[in-house]
């Protein structure tokens, strides 16, 4: 057994068969086919059962997905820590986030880190929710993650976690929106008439909006998965939005109002991570949000 034997095996399983795992790794599907079955003869049992519906793991297989990672990942540490013994001078750091965290607080630490350790080349993998975060850091996409939840999340529980910032909501619009006047923050009772743009269920940001419908008549006239949809959309004049205040800076530089919205609602977002080692490049990012703020925004 060697370890790209247990790369191919992992990325069948990621991938969902064969060809999609050929294509992620760009190498030919025979490679992977002939791979798994020396595994599978080493190890004397069927990984993988194919159906009507494509390959699904054995017992056998299920079993071997997680130490299959665990000595990827311990594998993949120690090549980097090697690598970083006289300084981090390379390497790769792959972060998973939600997207309104990317925005910030990620951009700005990202500019520091890059500022420290020029040479080192950071990957960001989009997770729309934590359980998403938490399932790319499980799968080795990411070996640290930004999430954002109301209060305790159970499905982190098993994670490191590292509080970073508490995040309000804001309503976004045209100058030509009617809401009441002034720049003070607004109460849900104060809004009125509204045609609301909203993410999709399952996030802060849409159940701040399915509160506010809830509680006025404003109606939700699109939903949309994609956040970078949001400001352009209300940009043309569809619909207000709801969206976590990190979204404010880019809503004013398009020249959109962003106004607080007096609610009890709060995102808590934190830096997460298995509890295994490091590598260098991730243990670095990690000490990075540790320090007080100074030159980069982190808004702790």
């Amino acid at each position: 057994m060697d370890v790209r034997q247990l790369r191919y095996f992992l990325a069948v399983v990621d991938h969902g068969g064969v060809h999609r795992a050929a294509e992620h790794l760009f190498v030919a599907q025979p490679s992977i086919t002939q791979s798994i079955r020396r595994l599978e003869a080493e190890l004397g049992t069927k990984l993988f059962v194919r159906q009507s519906r494509g390959l699904i793991l054995s017992p056998s297989g299920a079993a071997l997905v997680e130490p299959a990672r665990e000595v990827v990942r311990s594998l993949d540490v120690a090549q980097e820590t090697v690598a970083a013994v006289d300084g981090l001078r390379g390497g790769r750091l792959r972060i998973a986030s939600m997207p309104s965290q990317v925005v910030r607080p990620l951009t700005g630490l990202i500019a520091e880190f890059s500022r420290r350790y020029p040479e080192v080349n950071v990957a960001v993998a989009a997770a729309d929710r934590p359980d998403d975060v938490r399932d790319t850091l499980r799968r080795g996409v990411a070996e640290i993650g930004v999430v954002a939840t109301a209060g305790h999340n159970e499905a982190l529980a098993d994670l490191d976690r590292l509080p970073m910032r508490s995040q309000s909501f804001v309503l976004v619009a045209r100058d030509d929106a009617t809401l009441p006047p002034g720049d003070g923050a607004l109460t849900i009772d104060e809004l009125a008439g509204l045609r609301l743009v909203a993410g999709q269920p399952g996030t802060g940001m849409r159940r701040v909006a399915d509160a506010i419908t809830a509680a006025t008549d404003c109606r939700i006239v699109v939903e949309i998965e994609h956040r970078e949809g949001l400001l352009p959309l209300v940009l043309s004049g569809v619909g207000v939005a709801v969206v976590a205040d990190a979204w404010s800076g880019l809503a004013n530089a398009v020249g959109l109002r962003a106004r607080r919205l007096d609610i009890k609602e709060r995102l808590d977002v934190a830096l997460v991570w298995q509890r295994h080692r490091l590598s260098p490049a991730a243990a670095a990012f990690v000490a990075l949000v540790e320090e007080p703020p100074a030159a980069c925004d982190r808004d702790r």
